[in-house]
C-alpha cells in the first residue's frame, strides 16, 4: 500500500479568516498574507527550505500558522478552510468500505477503482494484508491440482466458469454480474479531499490505537506521518484536540 499527500490547500486563506474573525482584517494585510504565503509555500503547500533573504516572510509565516492552530482547534470552522487531498494505492476493497463511510466527513469529495468493469483486473490478486492470509477457491483447487470444469449444469441452467465461482451463462460477460463474485481482499485505488477539522475526526476513529482494521490502521498513520513532514505543526497532538 502507497499514500500519497498530493496536496494542502487553503492555508492562507484559513490564516485570512482568522484575522477576519478579530476584526483586524484589511484588504492590504489580506492580500500580504497572499503574498507571504506564495514565497513561504510550495505548489503542493509544503513549507519551502528556509531562504535567509525570506527570513521575515518565514517568521510571519510561523507566527500566524502558529496562531491559527492555537485558536482553530476548538473555532474549528477557520481549519475547515485547509484542505489535504489525498491518493491511495492498494488498500483492500474491505478497508475501502471503512474509509468510504466517512465520505460525509470528506464532502462526498471520494472517487474510487470501480469494480464494474468488462476486464480481468480482479483475477485473483489481493492486497498485501491478504497475501499469504487467505486463498482463493480456484487458486487452492490449481495447488490441489483439482481441475473444475469450465462450465456446469445446476437446476437445469448452465453456469460458466469465472473468477471465483460460475456465472450464468447468458450473464457470462456482465460486469455487474462478474463483480459479485470479487473477494474483499482485492486491492483498491482511490483520492478523497478533506479539510483538517473532518480529518482530526477521521484520525481518532481509524489511527493504530483503534479497533479499526490493521491495513486502515496503517493507511490513517501514513498519511498522519506525511501531513507532519509537510507542516511538523500538523501533527497527532493536534488531530487529538480538534473539536469536531
Amino acid at each position: 500500500m502507497n499514500i500519497y499527500l498530493n496536496a494542502i490547500t487553503g492555508i492562507d486563506d484559513a490564516i485570512v479568516s482568522m484575522f477576519m474573525s478579530r476584526r483586524s482584517w484589511t484588504r492590504e494585510l489580506e492580500l500580504h498574507i497572499y503574498d507571504v504565503c506564495r514565497k513561504v509555500l510550495d505548489a503542493d503547500g509544503r513549507r519551502k527550505e528556509y531562504r535567509e533573504e525570506l527570513s521575515q516572510e518565514f517568521e510571519e509565516f510561523g507566527d500566524w500558522f502558529a496562531k491559527l492552530l492555537k485558536w482553530g482547534w476548538k473555532h474549528t470552522t477557520m481549519l475547515r478552510f485547509i484542505d489535504f487531498t489525498i491518493s491511495v494505492e492498494g488498500l483492500h476493497r474491505a478497508g475501502q468500505d471503512d474509509w468510504d463511510s466517512h465520505a460525509k466527513r470528506f464532502d462526498n469529495r471520494i472517487i474510487r477503482n470501480s469494480t464494474r468493469t468488462k476486464f480481468s483486473d480482479f483475477q485473483y490478486e489481493l492486497s498485501a494484508y491478504y497475501q499469504d492470509k487467505v486463498m482463493p477457491t480456484d487458486v487452492a483447487a490449481q495447488a490441489l491440482n483439482i481441475a473444475l470444469p469450465e462450465t456446469m449444469t445446476y437446476e437445469g441452467k448452465t453456469y460458466v466458469k469465472t473468477v471465483n465461482g460460475y456465472i450464468l451463462e447468458e450473464y457470462k460477460d456482465s460486469p455487474d454480474v462478474k463483480r459479485g463474485l470479487y473477494m474483499l481482499g482485492i486491492p483498491s485505488n482511490f483520492i478523497f479531499k478533506v479539510n483538517l477539522t473532518e480529518w482530526a475526526h477521521v484520525y481518532k476513529l481509524r489511527n493504530a490505537a483503534s479497533g479499526a482494521n490493521p491495513e486502515v490502521c496503517r493507511c490513517c498513520e501514513m498519511i498522519a506521518d506525511q501531513l507532519e513532514q509537510f507542516h511538523k505543526e500538523l501533527n497527532r497532538e493536534l488531530f487529538e484536540k480538534i473539536l469536531n
